[in-house]
């Protein structure tokens, strides 16, 4: 049975702030704090729930939004937040408390986590008002439109990205949103959903994009490459100049969407990313997959996608398309279940089902909407189509955080290519590296006395994300294997002692380099 009750009042509010926000309704904690479960990569690493368990809030104002995130009784308590009306600079100011950190302009999701946001009524609409994120974790963004928000001019809000994420971001789930613009960069606009600065584990779904100069991207440059394991299903492109998305390192999984009149480039894997792309419908576009603006090139494993009407340039320097009949030039190994529409019917599902106030409608892998089933639990998984051969271990519950052992620890391992040196592996420098003298090798941090780790991030130097192909974690004091893959990046595993732990590579596509070996407890 269902209470309504009233919010505690505003705890340390200023009188001011106390007005703006106005009253907030709650009720008791429900079942489910989003419509359906996530999707794609945001289902990995301990899963993306949102707010669910926690109370369930009503805003219809930026200021109430905020007053709701502050008076939690921390950072971390469960909250959804249901927001009616039109969000924007007007109604929007900084609110204070100790589970928060927020900001007038724009709606900041900052050093916080388990916090669901759902358009419900008549629709929630953010006009020229960004949503942020940052430093944050188990993030849910439903059923919400969010336009014309700018870097130049004015207003301006969340330097001109419609959703953003950056430092350290962790599972987050953006599910059935309208998110659009009314130009490109010289009117004043950027990303419509951006990613950087170590970012993982997000999925976009049953969402549109549409008149943009630019879709959005994973790494903000050629040497952030901390970011990655992101999927996009079951979206609409729309009148977009390019990113639609623009991939740097990670991997990227790209499933059942619908792009329509993408101006100059689409699909842009660079410095070492890997793209799977299943099942799209490409229509009246060009270029719309490659590896573009960079020498550093990207990689693709394709299947299943129509191409209709589509443009391809020629290849020239920094021009690099995939077509006019693209082909696989890498595999990409997906570890969770999903279905899959014959691309015939995409644009059709897609029209049915993306984007916000269409019921939250989603498809069940045969062609036909269907509509949500509110509730806690995962959905029964269906048919699948994993990608055959071996898959890198799951990755844990939490994320790489807290001390990294490695700095100060000491390094050795089998061999060093000439200008490289052990140590670079626990600077914390990404400029730095170690690769072996060939392809093959391995790479030790040690320790005078015994560790407890059960995670450790491997990250590649920038140009040569993708070079290792397998490898093998072992415990060097007893010779055990902690773990085996074929991806490099967090690897979780069972808690164990040790002194020196080893990275042996098995198999590369070119010469490894290994920038950090970072270990975790």
């Amino acid at each position: 049975m269902r209470r309504t009750v009233t919010l505690r009042l505003l705890a340390g509010l200023s009188a001011t702030a106390m007005g703006a926000a106005g009253l907030v309704a709650l009720t008791t904690p429900q079942a489910s704090a989003a419509v359906g479960s996530a999707t794609g990569f945001a289902s990995r690493n301990g899963g993306t729930t949102g707010g669910a368990g926690g109370q369930t809030v009503r805003a219809t104002t930026g200021t109430q939004i905020h007053a709701a995130l502050c008076n939690r009784a921390s950072s971390s308590t469960p909250i959804t937040i249901h927001v009616e009306g039109t969000i924007n600079h007007g109604n929007t100011t900084k609110v204070s408390g100790s589970s928060c950190n927020t900001a007038a302009d724009v709606i900041e999701l900052k050093q916080i986590s388990n916090v669901t946001i759902l358009g419900v009524g008549n629709g929630a609409v953010f006009d020229q008002l960004g949503i942020h994120i940052r430093e944050a974790s188990n993030i849910i963004i439903q059923n919400v439109t969010v336009r014309n928000v700018k870097k130049s001019g004015s207003p301006t809000s969340n330097g001109g990205d419609a959703i953003g994420m950056e430092a350290n971001v962790r599972n987050v789930w953006v599910d059935h949103v309208t998110l659009e613009a009314s130009g490109g960069e010289s009117q004043g606009f950027d990303g419509l959903f951006d990613m950087k600065n170590n970012t993982q584990y997000v999925t976009l779904s049953y969402s549109i994009l549409r008149n943009s100069g630019r879709g959005g991207l994973v790494g903000s440059s050629e040497s952030d490459l901390s970011n990655g394991f992101v999927t996009y299903h079951n979206n609409l492109y729309e009148n977009i100049d390019s990113r639609t998305p623009l991939l740097r390192g990670g991997v990227g999984h790209v499933y059942n969407n619908h792009f329509v009149r993408i101006n100059e480039s689409g699909i842009n894997s660079r410095a070492g990313a890997r793209a799977k792309v299943d099942n799209n419908y490409f229509q009246n576009s060009k270029d719309v997959l490659g590896t573009f603006y960079t020498s550093q090139a990207g990689y693709w494993q394709v299947s299943g996608n129509t191409f209709d009407n589509v443009t391809w340039s020629s290849r020239s320097g920094d021009t690099n398309p995939a077509g006019p009949n693209p082909t696989s030039n890498t595999s990409v190994s997906i570890p969770y279940s999903y279905r899959l529409d014959a691309a015939s019917c995409v644009p059709s599902i897609v029209r049915e089902t993306a984007g916000a106030n269409k019921g939250i409608r989603t498809s069940n892998g045969n062609c036909t909407p269907t509509n949500p089933t509110p509730g806690p639990t995962n959905p029964t998984p269906g048919p699948t189509n994993p990608t055959p051969g071996p898959t890198n271990p799951t990755p844990g519950p939490t994320n790489p955080g807290g001390t990294n052992l490695s700095i100060g620890a000491g390094s050795d391992g089998s061999s060093k290519a000439s200008g490289t040196s052990y140590g670079d592996v626990r600077d914390g420098n990404m400029s730095t590296a170690w690769s072996p003298s060939g392809t093959t090798g391995s790479i030790s941090i040690k320790w005078d006395a015994a560790k407890r780790i059960s995670r450790v991030n491997i990250r590649e130097a920038s140009g040569a994300v993708g070079n290792v192909r397998g490898w093998r974690l072992l415990n060097h004091d007893n010779g055990a294997v902690l773990a085996s893959g074929t991806t490099a990046g967090v690897i979780s595993f069972s808690a164990t002692t040790l002194r020196k732990v080893t990275f042996e590579i098995t198999s590369a596509s070119g010469t490894p380099r290994i920038a950090e070996f970072e270990t975790y407890a």
